[in-house]
């Protein structure tokens, strides 16, 4: 039932996300929606850039650390944490004066860029922590609060200044909400002892965390290179492509942070502690459960985009917005599983260096192809398409870790997504109307998901055959 929880919690975090800028695209006018969207954007790059070394450090080095050593991580992760933000507060100010933002954009971009770092950091340590059902309701609770903050400052002033500014405030009082729920144990740790912690943290988590910046730099280079194509006077079409990038990133982002969630901590273990039969094992599972559940919720895009567009996209971008979001689907399929699922690899044996290379490629190719099909004049779509099959073609030279390692995808399951995904997703050519059809397609759908849940049972507790098992000679 945590487990359930827990993906509940993230799941629930990914429809107010999306409730979120189908509120903000109705309440806002084009010009402030695309100031929001870019200020928003260019926080979570930051936030990245500045807090993810320290997150994905404190996954890999927390979850198989005994209660002493976990005290001494927590105060080193945490000291390291107030370090980035000084940091991230002084050199964004300085960035700011050569950007095109407004100075408030700026500073309400910053300040959300520090207050999710932070929170997401807490919210990590706690979860690691063997509180996973607290991390969960902390997630809601924040959800709940991001949605209704940016809500209010969008219905009340209509700008995009007093949006982010929802967003600071529901950022702080979650993280406020997070140290008044769960107060961890720390220990002071000597200067040298931090010192060390630091260089340990820093040897795989910041290299790491750069691939993740430059992952998520591919998305951004991509809004500016359509929006300079668009230029100034396509402003119908330059919120639709934003409302797509921004819209369709957020479900395979969160679907991703849930699965990791529940179950990357427990591959760490048996990484670390376990035989290499058993590490084997937890990855195979690891990686059905992301194949799976990215399959199924591709299909639930493509199927339903249409009517929940109609319902929810305003009219004047509604056209626009079904032109490229297929495009955008497929695209963040790809990112996602490029990212996530072939770097599990090299992040367990901490090949930080790896990741930055495959990351760098992939901006790298996707700026170059879709700046060609931007020069060639081809359509916002084509130039989405374009770059969804760069992001294939390093996928393919990417995949050799995860087969050498012997990671095996349960055929059957990978086999039964794939159909269920196909079948959700020719929903989009069934009709909606009368509103029968459409119920009707969503229970069609709910229960082939549940199919494919049950079959798999990803939210059970782990069985390992404890048989014995070879010694990898490549561990």
């Amino acid at each position: 039932m945590i487990r359930l929880l827990a993906f509940g919690g993230y799941v629930f975090q990914s429809a107010t996300a999306i409730a979120l800028i189908f509120a903000t695209s109705h309440l806002l006018p084009p010009a402030s929606y695309t100031s929001f969207s870019l200020a928003l954007a260019s926080s979570q790059l930051l936030c990245v850039f500045m807090f993810e070394w320290l997150q994905l450090a404190g996954v890999r080095f927390l979850a198989a650390a005994d209660r002493e050593d976990a005290a001494r991580l927590r105060s080193s992760l945490f000291a390291a944490g107030l370090l980035s933000t000084v940091v991230l507060v002084s050199v964004g100010s300085a960035a700011s004066l050569i950007g095109t933002l407004a100075p408030r954009v700026v500073a309400l971009g910053l300040a959300i860029a520090v207050l999710q770092g932070l929170t997401d950091m807490y919210f990590m340590a706690i979860r690691v922590s063997d509180r996973l059902g607290t991390a969960a309701v902390l997630l809601i609770l924040r959800a709940s609060l991001l949605l209704v903050g940016a809500v209010a400052g969008a219905s009340i002033h209509g700008t995009a200044e007093a949006t982010l500014l929802g967003i600071v405030a529901g950022h702080a009082t979650s993280l406020i909400a997070g140290l008044l729920a769960h107060r961890m144990p720390l220990r002071s740790v000597p200067h040298r002892t931090m010192l060390t912690d630091w260089v340990d943290f820093s040897r795989y988590g910041m290299l790491a965390a750069g691939a993740s910046v430059i992952h998520l730099s591919v998305p951004v280079m991509l809004r500016f290179i359509i929006v300079g194509s668009l230029g100034a006077s396509a402003a119908t079409a330059t919120a639709a492509f934003l409302m797509a990038i921004d819209l369709l990133q957020r479900p395979f982002a969160v679907l991703m942070a849930a699965i990791h969630s529940v179950s990357y901590p427990e591959v760490v273990v048996q990484f670390e502690r376990g035989t290499d039969h058993e590490a084997r094992q937890a990855t195979s599972r690891f990686v059905d459960f992301i194949l799976c559940a990215t399959t199924v919720m591709l299909g639930g895009l493509i199927g339903f985009l249409p009517d929940a567009s109609r319902l929810f996209v305003p009219a004047d971008l509604l056209m626009d917005f079904l032109a490229v979001a297929p495009a955008a689907t497929v695209f963040y399929f790809l990112h996602t599983h490029l990212q996530a699922t072939l770097a599990v690899i090299p992040h367990l044996r901490k090949s930080a260096t790896r990741l930055v290379v495959v990351a760098t490629c992939q901006l790298a190719l996707v700026s170059v192809v879709s700046s060609i099909a931007a020069v060639m004049g081809l359509s916002t779509a084509a130039q989405i398409a374009s770059a969804a099959v760069a992001t294939a073609i390093v996928m393919l030279c990417d995949s050799g870790p995860i087969i050498r390692f012997g990671v095996i995808p349960s055929w059957l399951l990978l086999g039964q997504s794939v159909i269920v995904a196909i079948l959700i997703g020719a929903f989009a050519a069934a009709p909606s109307e009368p509103v029968l059809w459409l119920v009707g397609k969503i229970v069609v759908s709910a229960m082939a998901v549940v199919l494919v849940a049950w079959q798999g049972q990803f939210l059970s507790a782990r069985r390992l055959d404890q048989g014995p098992a070879p010694i990898d000679p490549l561990r």
